[in-house]
């Protein structure tokens, strides 16, 4: 018989092996999880589902209220406390709020739903990024006018600039002309009072007149 050590083989092998294991380990949670489900009388406690995350939740009897069930969650022992996460069915059914545990089949679905909700979000967020902002500064701004020196403009002799000057003024300040005198104004007021002749009129003593 020959044997065939070929790391394909052994690799073909082994994952023979963990397939195999698996079937079985899935097979015998499945047997588990159908055992602890029935309610049996002596049972104080029932199987009642389980998430994505392998985390069990349970019914038991109240201590008080035999009549009444109380619900809890049972964390997988390799997780740890931190990173332990509830989904909200199952937050719904421990506080009572729905009555039916959620199913795999839900779970699935809401992990779908997640995901689809996730990329409409990612697109949705890209289509915004791409649209110009009100806030932002516009990104076209006019540049002030440059002047354009071509070479025939370089090579202009300085000769053909013009060589107009301003007239200087030849005045001396012999020939300026004078500043003419200030004329005295003759305030109107007098002129008006001259012309009335009764202004500078004033009242005589009385003097008695001797009786005859």
């Amino acid at each position: 018989m020959h044997c065939d050590n070929s790391p394909a083989s052994i690799f073909f092998f082994c994952h023979s092996c963990d397939s195999s294991y698996s079937t079985h380990k899935t097979m015998v949670n499945s047997l588990w999880f159908k055992w602890k489900k029935l309610r049996l009388p002596w049972r104080k406690s029932f199987l009642v589902g389980e998430d994505l995350a392998g985390n069990t939740f349970w019914e038991f009897k109240d201590v008080l209220n035999a009549a009444r069930f109380r619900r809890i969650v049972r964390f997988d022992p390799k997780t740890h406390l931190s990173d332990v996460q509830v989904t909200p069915q199952w937050h719904q059914w421990l506080r009572h709020v729905r009555e039916h545990p959620p199913s795999i089949q839900e779970q699935q679905q809401d992990l779908v739903r997640q995901a689809q909700i996730k990329q409409l979000a990612r697109l949705a967020d890209e289509r915004w990024a791409s649209k110009a902002s009100f806030l932002d500064k516009p990104k076209t701004q006019q540049s002030p006018p440059t002047t354009q020196i071509n070479e025939a403009t370089l090579n202009t002799p300085a000769s053909a600039a013009p060589t107009q000057q301003t007239p200087t003024s030849t005045t001396s300040p012999e020939t300026a002309p004078a500043a003419p005198k200030t004329q005295k104004v003759e305030n109107p007021w007098t002129k008006a009072k001259k012309a009335n002749p009764g202004e500078e009129w004033q009242p005589e003593a009385w003097s008695p007149s001797s009786k005859r």
